[in-house]
């Protein structure tokens, strides 16, 4: 879908992986998480 144009690949995944450590989560282990971290440091 975020190839397609359809979503926001960067504001998808920092929207699910923020609500998955709301909900109590100390370690998210992810497919993104090379390009999560790349995001969290430019922020």
């Amino acid at each position: 879908a975020a190839e397609r144009g359809w979503m926001d690949e960067q504001k998808t995944v920092l929207e699910l992986t923020t609500g998955i450590r709301r909900a109590g989560a100390s370690i998210i282990i992810t497919y993104w998480a090379m390009d999560l971290a790349g995001w969290l440091q430019e922020k």
